[in-house]
């Protein structure tokens, strides 16, 4: 499964409510939308598409940081962040990004 998880360093807690999109990079160059969902209450979107599927597939994650942050009254000088990945066929793809007003961090997750 394609999963992700927001942290969100400054406050110290998980970012609930991150509207996030898995979009799939098609041979022209534009994106095809695999999913849409928002971060949960421990700031998670744990089921967002099956990787088996996309195998050698690039992919990416879009995170509407924007929309997050003025939620709670903070600027950000990131008002999206986008992670590009290639899926290498495995049964978990888990892509982390840990997250504040004017910086982030991502990683291949387990």
């Amino acid at each position: 499964m394609i999963s992700t998880h927001v942290l969100d360093v400054a406050l110290g807690l998980p970012a609930r409510g991150v509207a996030v999109r898995l979009e799939l990079l098609e041979a022209d160059g534009s994106f095809t939308l695999l999913a849409a969902s928002a971060t949960n209450e421990d700031g998670r979107a744990p089921a967002l598409a099956e990787p088996m599927k996309l195998a050698g597939r690039t992919c990416r994650l879009v995170f509407d940081t924007g929309a997050y942050f003025a939620a709670g009254g903070r600027s950000t000088f990131f008002p999206s962040v986008e992670v590009r990945f290639v899926l290498d066929g495995g049964e978990r793809c888990h892509v982390p990004l840990l997250l504040s007003p004017f910086g982030y961090s991502t990683y291949r997750g387990s």
